[in-house]
């Protein structure tokens, strides 16, 4: 074991979705700059951002219902789904600049335009997605989406749900096509490739980040472990950004900076049932999102999943949410009572009071047999059959902690959360869904706060990448049209021109 130190313009944690978006917006705005990236698995975009680890929905709040809540008077507000989708509308303008450019090819290897569904039953749920398809039908974000509670147009959208339904079933659903289904584990390595072309560029595989701390000179030091030969190297850095997901959190608080103080994590894990009967797969083309239980997160809610992985097309239905205390899926037994910190105690022991009916849902999820989770499945395909059916563990996602005014101490925030510091020198990711879906507004927000001299100068550039950059599209429905025209053709997104086979073909 030796040790060796160096020094670099930024240093990104973990190489995951989030860490490649920051680069390559960094690499376009500052191509000077020299980045160091550490991941201490072995290869890029292998925890949440790993395409058997997420949902890969390309989170529009096209199906979402948690993205549409009711109010008191009955009325719906669509503020968050307006939010989340003007975010993925950001995505898809970013990934249609790097395909336009040949900074990445085949976009059918990342992206594949699919329906996006919402499916409920019940007379109170019917009502309440009709209100919502009202509420969000006449936005232009929101243009195409149609609602019916007619068996055989519902047979049309979701044959696999419909066949051998019984005929007393209430049920409707609200239809949109130009959902998609995104691979961000693909999409990911793609970026890593592209960053590793340039000389700049540094990514260190099977490097752990033990530790993050301030040097005397205002530079932030990062003490690496490379786990293959056990060398130990600091490397310093005028910004570092922890996008290590639920290893952000620790490095937070090694880092000190007030801004990271009385916050705390809940780890969730999920798992996914996957169809193992081709003939199944086939009969279903859609993402078609349920309501959630009582009691259940956010990232619970569940849905029957057309997903494309590897060219070959699967069928998913989940998540069933489960109880581990580590942060990553690769993480420590210890992880969670070591997060617990003499600032935040107070903080998470006011959430575990709050959340007793989230502990409860939990063990109940945990207990459950194959049989009791085919029963789920059952709601969505009542003829489903046991043995077409696998177990699948996906990825861990830690939910922050905090005390709001809203809220209170210790209240769970179901979201993503940007950490920085006061001077903008270092930034953490944090949090869950909609994650990956608004990497890039996410990272555009990050850089606003981080580097607020550079952005006067780099502004023309992000205007050329993101064109709406700095404007809502919701209320400049000409622009919209425009972007997501210029989106649709460069990313292949067609429906006209896109049936599974032909992209398949393609891909």
């Amino acid at each position: 074991m030796g040790n060796r130190q160096s020094q670099t313009d930024v240093i990104l944690i973990g190489a995951g979705i989030m860490s490649a978006t920051l680069g390559v917006l960094l690499k376009e705005l500052a191509p000077d700059w020299n980045i160091t990236v550490f991941e201490k698995l072995s290869k890029a975009g292998e925890e949440s951002s790993n395409e058997w680890n997420n949902a890969g929905t390309g989170h529009a709040a096209l199906c979402e219902l948690n993205y549409t809540t009711e109010k008191p008077d009955g009325s719906i507000d669509i503020s968050k789904a307006i939010s989340v989708n003007e975010q993925f509308q950001v995505s898809l303008q970013f990934w249609s600049y790097l395909v336009r450019n040949n900074l990445i090819e085949k976009p059918e290897d990342f992206i594949m335009p699919l329906p996006h569904m919402s499916m409920v039953q019940g007379e109170e749920n019917i009502a309440f997605l009709k209100k919502r398809f009202e509420a969000l039908s006449n936005n232009p974000l929101f243009e195409g989406m149609e609602f019916s509670e007619d068996p055989k147009i519902l047979e049309q959208w979701m044959p696999l749900i419909m066949e051998d339904r019984d005929h007393n079933d209430k049920i409707a659903a609200t239809k949109i096509d130009h959902g998609t289904d995104v691979n961000f584990g693909a999409l990911t390595r793609m970026l890593f490739e592209h960053l590793q072309k340039d000389d700049t560029v540094t990514v260190n595989y099977n490097h752990l980040v033990e530790d993050v701390k301030r040097t005397e000179d205002g530079l932030w030091e990062v003490k690496v472990r490379d786990t293959k030969g056990n060398i130990l190297a600091y490397h310093t850095a005028k910004f570092v950004f922890l996008g290590g997901g639920g290893g952000s959190l620790h490095l937070l608080q090694k880092s000190g900076i007030p801004e990271g103080k009385r916050i705390g994590g809940f780890p969730v894990s999920g798992l996914f049932m996957v169809c193992n009967n081709p003939d199944v797969v086939e009969q279903h083309h859609a993402k078609v999102y349920g309501k959630a239980k009582v009691g259940a997160p956010p990232m619970s809610v569940p849905h029957l999943d057309t997903r494309f992985i590897d060219n070959k097309k699967s069928l998913l239905f989940g998540p069933f949410a489960g109880f581990s205390p580590k942060f990553l899926k690769t993480g420590s037994m210890f992880d969670l009572i070591t997060s617990v910190k003499p600032d935040n105690i107070v903080t998470m022991l006011a959430a575990g009071a709050k959340n007793f009916p989230l502990t409860k849902y939990l063990i109940q999820q945990v207990m459950l047999s194959k049989e009791q989770r085919m029963e789920e499945l059952r709601e969505f395909i009542p003829n489903a059959k046991s043995e077409d059916w696998d177990l699948l563990v996906a990825g861990q996602r830690v939910q922050v902690i905090k005390d709001t005014e809203t809220g209170g101490k210790g209240t769970l925030q179901f979201g993503t959360e940007l950490v920085t510091a006061e001077d903008g020198s270092i930034a953490a990711l944090l949090g869950a869904s909609p994650g990956a879906s608004t990497a890039v507004q996410v990272m555009l927000n990050l850089l606003e706060r981080c580097f607020p001299e550079q952005m006067k100068e780099w502004e023309p550039k992000i205007k050329e990448m993101v064109p709406s950059y700095g404007m809502s599209l919701m209320e400049n429905p000409d622009l919209l049209q425009e972007v997501k025209e210029e989106a649709n053709k460069t990313l292949h997104l067609d429906q006209n021109d896109n049936s599974t086979s032909d992209i398949l073909q393609r891909a």
